[in-house]
């Protein structure tokens, strides 16, 4: 369903409903009038206010949710994260371009499928300096709070994985892949808020298997951290890719 040119000129052509109140409502947070920790206003009163229907309002607020620029709590109302005001802006935008990205389903999926398997041959050819310098780039990222620059890191850590294959062909597939998958990491970097916790365990799992030489640990470390990111992120997106 499409809706036309809102009365304020902002342009809604070919927009569905949905989207409409999710713009409408992303408005009024990236302006600062919905601020960090505030509680919005009543479902009927703030579609009224939006112009909305409630039923486009609802969906709209539940997207907003799944980015994790809303809280909607039970009995409680909703309210706007304690994110600072720029990872809200942040937050939502990246939300809604990862929603509208249809490569990145298969490069997820790419991911799941190169990124074991090269860490498990890693294993069996890494070498000492190696395997330093890795745990050198762990202990940096548990310090970092900011989510590109932990990704960036995090892209690094899993590259020299990689390098120590020697497999020259493997570094470029698996570099196209993470490049790729780089503003999904982000934006969950941007509102989990255990992501250095989490971050640290698992490559850290990934570490000890490396040092040990052992592929099939390896194998099963690299398995579990590529496919906790994907499940977190399809999760979120595919809700909201379903009602579109």
């Amino acid at each position: 369903m499409s809706t036309k040119r809102d009365a304020d000129g902002s342009g809604e052509i070919g927009l569905s409903v949905v989207d409409v109140a999710i713009n409408r409502l992303k408005k009024r947070i990236e302006s600062g009038e919905f601020t960090p920790g505030q509680r919005l206003p009543p479902e009927t009163a703030l579609a009224n206010e939006l112009e909305l229907s409630r039923p486009s309002l609802r969906e709209a607020v539940r997207a907003l949710a799944m980015a994790g620029v809303l809280d909607v709590r039970r009995g409680d109302g909703t309210f706007v994260t304690d994110l600072r005001p720029d990872r809200l802006v942040r937050a939502i935008g990246s939300f809604l371009d990862l929603a509208n990205d249809t490569g990145l389903d298969e490069m997820l999926e790419c991911r799941k499928v190169i990124e074991p398997g090269a860490t498990a041959l890693a294993a069996t050819r890494i070498d000492a300096a190696t395997l330093d310098a890795l745990h050198q780039r762990i202990e940096r990222m548990r310090t970092m709070h900011d989510p590109e620059e932990l990704v960036r890191e995090d892209l690094a850590f899993h590259a020299d994985i990689v390098a120590a294959t020697g497999n020259r062909t493997l570094e470029s597939l698996l570099s196209s892949v993470t490049q790729q998958t780089a503003r999904a990491r982000i934006w969950r970097a941007l509102i989990k808020s255990d992501v250095l916790a989490w971050t640290h365990e698992q490559h850290m799992d990934i570490y000890r298997a490396l040092h040990a030489h052992d592929s099939l640990a390896a194998f099963t470390a690299a398995n579990r951290h590529v496919n906790d990111v994907d499940a977190w992120v399809r999760d979120r997106l595919d809700a909201v890719r379903d009602r579109a």
